[in-house]
């Protein structure tokens, strides 16, 4: 209810009868009057001036009703107004979403790309379109038939677009199911409650077989003298009016394959197999305004091969080793030679053919060479490095259409029919320190080989053959002059093993010929004497780390290290850590523990170092912490207040507290229980560390009040202290 003024009302359409407001009459006024916009639905009782509605309200029919109301006295003259009263009609859910069509029917090609729309549906809502009333999802409700465990096609819940799914792109095939019934619905409310409205309509799909297909590989021959650009095959698309292009993964510099807008493919230059020999591209369809239309098509070339390249010698000249001594029919080595056309046809079959010999002695035939794979063989005859220490052969390698000549170096070499022979059978002893590093040279031998310089006959490798299992030293060999060193390999050891007597031996990389072996003139003798290096007592650990509670007995064991002397002596010091200072003694063993007395208010670790005559370990200890302090007022907090008695003053006191913060997550603040204290103050906390002091009146006696106040650290176990504000 109220005065006469103008107005506004939101009403929701239907609901019948009902009352909207009611005007207050102002004497003289004894009655009211509404004009304009009723419609025979809203109306105003004369008396009570109750405006009603004595019908249903339709925002479908009329969104805005507009009154004018009056006051009128007792002869119906008008007291005050008109005023304008406006009616606005709420829409309510209270109409279906409708399809335009029951029954629609569309196509879709095979192989169709997937998410691309082949077809729409569409339906509208009479309701509000402002509101969620009016907005439409659509959804497939039922597909007919559907053989997949996914369905084959898709709808755009917002715009009713129809389009195969990712599965349906692949599986959709006339010759299986050409034709598929889905049941669509639409749904108000953006179908985000249960009880929006639905409706359905039958999607009939007809498929189709695809016309946009890839082509089979497509056979080029290389080097073709055709007039360019050649027609090698043509695509069509499921679309028409699409523009077709071509592009490629391999960004080769530049494709030799163009396409025109009826879909034919040419190639457009001549093709060189040995430059690249397939080629893989895609043909793609897009819009009038560069969308894809269809799923780009891949397109194999390969370049068939023509006999267009001669045989090529894979070194410019081949060199080859024999040994004097070998026998007839042995294989000494390999002719190699390619040709760059197609691998494993007659274009690339190779044939090898030996055309001359020099020189010719002690005979011309002395090597054959097998026709197909170019290996090179020894006739009967035998080499003898003193008549011929090099041969040079001409040797023609032909294809069906070339031929080039490959030059052969043949190498007579020396046979290895002379062992190394050391310069000395012993060369007794060396002394050295334990401490001595690795790499160090310790000793130089020397053994000689009468074999051709610089071959694998005469270079010499030292081994030790006996005396070093645990391999503690090495020898590397300078091959310019065949000399040894003798090397610290690992590391020496008096305690493990003082005197090595080693036993080395001189051989070749290369074999002995059969009937020559090594014996004791390959072999040498030598001794090597450790001596002793004192070493330094060693600590089981560098670091040792222990924990003790702050408030651990004087005296408590906290630690014990231990230490030992590599070379077995008596490590002759004990030392013991005390609060009250260091003592020592002799023991077997070095034990080190720590006696320790402290308080939390000292740093949470203490990190301790000794030595051991040079040697050296750690001892960290960290302390906890227990609670041992009771909670104070913060320090910078004087422990009186002045409060002028206005009202609605407050004190804001702080309580800390030394120890550590989980002890005082939150302190307790209370006022000490007497009668006097508890009637004037009250006490009310702010967070875990503050609280407020404020008196209950303003009707106090004297000026000056001791207020006791306990603060609690709520700790294990809880500490309490009573302060005097």
């Amino acid at each position: 209810t109220g005065p006469l003024k103008d107005m506004n009302f939101s009403v929701p359409e239907g609901g019948g009868v009902r009352f909207i407001y009611q005007f207050t009459s102002e004497p003289p006024a004894v009655s009211f009057r509404a004009t304009g916009e009723k419609d025979g639905i809203i109306d105003i009782a004369p008396r009570e001036g109750i405006l009603y509605l004595n019908g249903s309200l339709d925002w479908e029919t009329k969104v805005v009703h507009r009154l004018q109301v009056e006051s009128l006295d007792e002869e119906g003259n008008v007291v005050k107004g008109p005023y304008t009263v406006t009616i606005h009609v709420e829409d309510i859910n209270d109409n279906p979403p409708e399809f335009d069509q029951i029954k629609y029917t569309g196509v879709v090609r095979q192989n169709s790309r997937p998410g691309k729309p082949f077809m729409y549906v569409h339906a509208t809502d009479r309701d509000d379109p402002t509101t969620p009333h009016a907005q439409l999802m659509y959804s497939i409700l039922h597909h007919f038939p559907n053989p997949y465990s996914e369905m084959l096609f898709q709808i755009n819940n917002v715009t009713g677009a129809i389009s195969p799914s990712r599965m349906g792109s692949y599986y959709l095939d006339p010759q299986k199911q050409d034709t598929f019934t889905l049941v669509v619905t639409v749904k108000d409310m953006a179908g985000m409650t249960t009880n929006a409205f639905t409706s359905s309509a039958d999607v009939i799909i007809t498929v189709k077989e695809s016309l946009w297909k890839a082509p089979s590989i497509i056979r080029i021959q290389e080097n073709s003298t055709q007039v360019y650009p050649v027609n090698i095959t043509q695509v069509h698309s499921n679309e028409p009016d699409v523009i077709y292009d071509i592009f490629e993964k391999e960004k080769l510099p530049r494709l030799p394959f163009s396409i025109d807008q009826d879909g034919v493919i040419y190639v457009t230059e001549p093709l060189d197999r040995e430059k690249k020999d397939t080629y893989t591209f895609f043909v793609v369809t897009k819009d009038n305004v560069g969308e894809l239309v269809d799923k780009p098509l891949q397109i194999h070339v390969i370049v068939e091969d023509i006999n267009d390249n001669p045989p090529v010698c894979q070194q410019a000249l081949t060199i080859i080793e024999v040994q004097e001594n070998e026998s007839g029919g042995s294989s000494i080595g390999t002719v190699f030679a390619t040709d760059m056309d197609e691998e494993d046809t007659l274009n690339s079959r190779l044939q090898f053919k030996i055309e001359s010999q020099i020189p010719a002695v002690p005979a011309s035939n002395l090597f054959f060479i097998q026709q197909d794979t170019g290996i090179l063989q020894l006739t009967g005859h035998s080499l003898n490095k003193r008549i011929a220490s090099n041969y040079s052969l001409k040797v023609l390698v032909t294809d069906s259409a070339f031929q080039t000549v490959c030059d052969v170096q043949v190498h007579v070499i020396d046979i290895n029919d002379q062992i190394p022979i050391f310069e000395k059978s012993d060369y007794h002893n060396v002394t050295v320190a334990e401490s001595l590093p690795v790499g160090t040279v310790i000793l130089e031998i020397q053994a000689t080989d009468g074999d051709e310089p610089a071959t694998g006959s005469s270079f010499i490798i030292y081994q030790v053959k006996e005396g070093d299992t645990n391999n503690t030293f090495i020898i590397e060999t300078d091959f310019e002059t065949n000399r040894g060193f003798v090397k610290i390999n690992k590391a020496l050891d008096f305690e493990t093993t003082p005197v090595y007597n080693l036993v080395i031996n001189a051989t070749n990389p290369e074999p002995l010929v059969p009937g020559v072996q090594y014996n004791s003139s390959s072999l040498t003798l030598f001794k090597v004497f450790v001596t002793n290096v004192d070493e330094p007592p060693v600590f089981h650990s560098t670091v040792y780390k222990g924990e003790v509670s702050e408030d651990v007995p004087v005296n408590t064991l906290v630690m014990t290290v231990k230490a030992y002397d590599p070379e077995g002596d008596t490590v002759r010091r004990k030392v013991e850590l005390q609060y009250t200072g260091w003592r020592s003694d002799g023991v077997p063993t070095v034990l080190l523990s720590l006696f320790v007395l402290n308080d939390f208010g000292l740093p949470s670790f203490v990190c301790l170092s000794w030595l051991a005559v040079k040697s050296k370990a750690t001892f960290i200890l960290n302390l906890r912490d227990v609670n041992d302090n009771p909670p104070h007022l913060a320090m910078d907090y004087p422990p009186f207040f002045c409060h002028p008695l206005t009202g609605g003053e407050k004190a804001l006191i702080e309580a800390t507290d030394p120890d550590k913060q989980w002890y005082f997550s939150t302190f307790t603040f209370s006022l000490a229980d007497d009668t006097n204290t508890r009637n004037n103050w009250e006490i009310s906390k702010v967070n875990a560390t503050h609280a407020y002091l404020s008196p209950k009146h303003a009707d106090f006696e004297k000026k000056v009040y001791n207020v006791p106040v306990i603060i609690n650290d709520n700790g294990k176990p809880p500490l309490e202290r009573k302060v005097n504000l």
